[in-house]
């Protein structure tokens, strides 16, 4: 739970323990995709400059949130309020290199054949943008320790969908492939609020706004997708470019060879 706080947080009885361990999970199910990814051929370390500093940065920060998360289990508050302050500015390259690294690869025509090229280039920049607004209203709560953990929690859910991504057998969800990788990212809040009724009996409030958040997302990136104003947006990003030439909303065609992701 990457925080700035000026003052000691007070943990709600109990909950310690269940945001630990889906901590732990979730930094497995990441490691664990991207590794899979790597020993299957399908990246490589002769990546771009700017694919390798995505990692860094989005792999930062799932080490971040592993360690804040170990911070408070362990009652080490003054390590937790310290990383805060990087963890608030680690999310500006976050935000950069998302940007960067979804522009290139639709201009390159590179999108993953089982996306459409601009559901592609409207989800993954506003999964992005749903993190940043969910981890910084965690950030204002901070001292509302309930809240602020739920919500970071939540806003870690909307960075499984790649993890999910280079797990689930994406060709055959086609066409809704995007769709399924969220879906299972979505059985977290799902669970946290479980754990919540088998703890105190309740669902606290936190987890709706997370969800909501969440859902809010999913269903503006259909919306765009499917407008005339997705259309522009990729004509615009696209044009000049070999994306230009690939049909915003047609699925590409496999490739010849061994798929190779983050180009």
């Amino acid at each position: 739970m990457a925080t700035i706080s000026q003052a000691p947080l007070a943990p709600d009885a109990g909950s310690e323990r269940f945001f630990l361990r889906a901590a732990i999970v979730m930094t497995v199910i990441i490691v664990t995709a991207f590794s899979f990814q790597f020993w299957m051929g399908r990246s490589t370390l002769a990546s771009p400059l700017r694919v390798h500093l995505h990692a860094f940065f989005f792999m930062g920060w799932v080490a971040i949130y592993l360690l804040q998360n170990i911070f408070v289990a362990t009652d080490r508050m003054h390590l937790h309020r310290s990383l805060g302050w990087i963890a608030a500015a680690w999310m500006v390259p976050m935000i950069v290199m998302g940007f960067v690294v979804t522009v290139s690869m639709v201009r390159l025509a590179h999108v993953p054949f089982f996306f459409r090229p601009l559901q592609f280039l409207i989800f993954d920049p506003l999964s992005l943008l749903g993190f940043v607004g969910l981890t910084t209203s965690a950030i204002v709560l901070r001292k509302q320790t309930e809240w602020h953990r739920r919500l970071h929690f939540c806003g870690m859910t909307l960075l499984l969908g790649p993890a999910f991504g280079r797990l689930l057998p994406m060709p055959l969800l086609q066409p809704y492939a995007w769709e399924t990788a969220l879906a299972a990212s979505f059985l977290f809040p799902i669970v946290g609020a479980v754990s919540d009724v088998r703890r105190s009996g309740r669902v606290h409030p936190a987890w709706y706004w997370g969800m909501a958040t969440i859902l809010g997302t999913a269903v503006l990136i259909e919306a765009i997708t499917y407008s005339p104003a997705g259309q522009a947006i990729y004509r615009a990003v696209a044009e000049g470019s070999a994306g230009a030439s690939v049909g915003p909303l047609d699925f590409p065609p496999p490739p010849p060879g061994m798929l190779v992701t983050g180009r």
